[in-house]
């Protein structure tokens, strides 16, 4: 370039020509540069950490997701659950320990608590859609809640039955009349809920056996139940018919009343009366009920024949017990059954269910009042003596009134429809819970309240473990045998008294009958806990079940 170049101004392409020579002022001086590595890059941020004072980051273990995912490591079997201070006993549960009782365990523990499932879902390669199984379950329960059974043993089976299809997080529900499960998949997923109502009730231990025996081969894990079979034994069950005929049905009530009679203090021909009565008030019960009555007047009308025939003895001279027909007659048509269940549900913290059972007694009862109350009433206008101290004068006779007891519980056996195979249980059960009454109240002279209790105690023992050797329900081993222990008697005078204007009399007679069925309902309860208590089944360990804790009167 010329000199004359050099002075001309250059341009700014000239200018932005890139020259090695020519540095930035903040360039840092040749000699002082730092070493770089080759895998960093020459330009860096001010906020960049130095080299060397790196802190290495642990590799993530899981990717990111939802905080309700369950983690990764989590194992539902290894895992420790949370315990409190005070600890949480363990809770084991084999499968040789009764379904019930495993249900009964898992029922009363909070969901978060629960076991998983020690098996998978039995049925077909995706599983059963999961209204059908809580429709299968809702039907189950239908058919023991209708049969009688108790509400927290109805809710053990439907838990049972969603249990063995894989949805352990369900809630089953049950009142009255109405029957509700719930299951939730997980937290984040909706909730599926079903429902059924109870409308028809009727009394059928057989089917109620074979419901149980249903859900027993569902709860076994080495069973594989489909649920279309299932739903074609449970079909199979609803079509059978009742194992006896309306005939035997009215015989059996007949001899039922005709043994009552006798463990009262009557004879033969007080035995052909209570029977006779008997037949002809179920037989007008069961054109009542072919009408469309409603039950209270079926009782009322079942109630009559037989006071009306111990009326008509007593009008015609005829040296006989009338008071022990009539108590015969009374036997027959207490509601022992729905009594039993209802205490036990109210014991067991189903209180609603309680009530509505209760309640249902107590129309019954009040049923009963008003035909034999009508009954005597007419008699004592037309001049029938009927003396209430008859009460106290029972002769005591060991042999006739076993004989009898064991009668009446195998003809209230047969009015429950139990299998045949049950009814040999019962009925020895019968007996020895009348030889323990007896011999308290006569021999050892122990008021009649706590022999009655004492008794109903052993009978609630040995349903329970007949049961859990069965692995059935304890009600067609209790029921019937309560039988014997039933408070016709004292019912029966206290109607009299009413009915011969000394209320003060009658209401404590009364009085002294709720007494003598609420110490059969709790008896019979009490020993069916002290076997579920203590009782240890062979090759399992005793399930624990939790209860609620009381709240100190607040």
């Amino acid at each position: 370039m010329t000199e004359a170049e050099d002075r001309k101004p250059q341009s700014d392409e000239a200018r932005s020509v890139y020259d090695p020579e020519i540095t930035s002022e903040f360039a840092i001086p040749q000699g002082l540069a730092v070493p770089r590595g080759g895998t960093e890059p020459e330009t860096t941020s001010e906020f960049a950490v130095p080299d060397g004072l790196d802190v290495p980051q642990a590799p993530s273990v899981e990717p990111e997701g939802s905080a309700f995912n369950t983690p990764r490591t989590y194992s539902a079997k290894q895992a420790p659950a949370f315990t409190p201070a005070t600890g949480i006993p363990v809770v084991s549960l084999t499968k040789d320990v009764p379904w019930q009782d495993r249900m009964r365990t898992m029922l009363r523990m909070p969901v978060a608590e629960r076991p998983a499932p020690e098996s998978a879902p039995k049925a077909e390669d995706e599983g059963p859609a999961v209204p059908r199984v809580l429709d299968m379950t809702l039907r189950i329960g239908e058919l023991l809640l209708a049969g009688g059974e108790g509400a927290e043993d109805v809710e053990a089976a439907m838990f049972a039955v969603c249990r063995s299809y894989g949805l352990d997080r369900c809630e089953p529900n049950v009142t009255f009349t109405l029957l509700s499960i719930s299951y939730q998949p997980s937290l984040v997923d909706d909730p599926v809920t079903a429902s059924r109502t109870v409308r028809r009730r009727g009394t059928d231990y057989t089917r109620l056996a074979a419901v149980f025996h249903l859900v027993d081969d569902l709860s076994d894990p080495e069973t594989a139940i489909s649920l279309e079979e299932s739903y074609r034994r449970l079909a199979e069950i609803r079509r059978n018919r009742h194992p006896y005929p309306g005939w035997v049905l009215t015989g059996a009530s007949g001899l039922l009343a005709g043994a009552a009679s006798v463990l009262v203090g009557g004879d033969l021909i007080v035995f052909v009366a209570a029977a006779l009565g008997a037949m002809l008030g179920d037989r007008l019960a069961w054109l009542c009920a072919g009408r469309g009555l409603p039950e209270f007047y079926q009782f009322t009308v079942a109630a009559m024949p037989p006071a009306a025939i111990g009326i008509a003895l007593t009008l015609a001279d005829i040296d006989v017990k009338a008071s022990a027909v009539i108590t015969g007659g009374l036997f027959a048509l207490l509601p022992g059954r729905a009594l039993v269940a209802g205490v036990q549900d109210g014991l067991t913290g189903f209180y609603i269910t309680a009530s509505a059972r209760l309640l249902e007694v107590m129309y019954f009862f009040v049923g009963i009042v008003t035909g034999v109350l009508l009954v005597l009433y007419l008699g004592v206008q037309v001049g029938a003596e009927l003396n209430p101290e008859v009460a106290v004068s029972i002769p005591e006779r060991p042999l006739w009134q076993l004989a009898a007891s064991m009668m009446l519980s195998l003809t209230f056996a047969v009015l429950l429809q139990q299998e045949r195979s049950t009814v040999l249980a019962v009925t020895l059960n019968g007996g020895v819970a009348w030889s323990v009454y007896g011999a308290m109240r006569y021999a050892g002279d122990i008021s009649p309240v706590a022999s009655t209790a004492v008794a109903a105690g052993l009978v609630g023992l040995f349903g329970q473990m007949m049961s859990r050797y069965r692995f059935a329900s304890a009600l067609p081993y209790t029921t019937a045998a309560i039988g014997p222990l039933l408070p016709g008697s004292s019912t029966y005078f206290g109607l009299l008294a009413i009915a011969q204007n000394e209320v003060d009399k009658g209401l404590v007679s009364l009085a002294t009958a709720a007494s003598l069925a609420m110490a059969i309902a709790i008896g019979v309860n009490l020993g069916s806990e002290i076997s579920r208590l203590f009782l240890r089944v062979p090759g399992g360990a005793a399930s624990g079940r939790r209860a609620a804790k009381r709240t100190r009167g607040f």
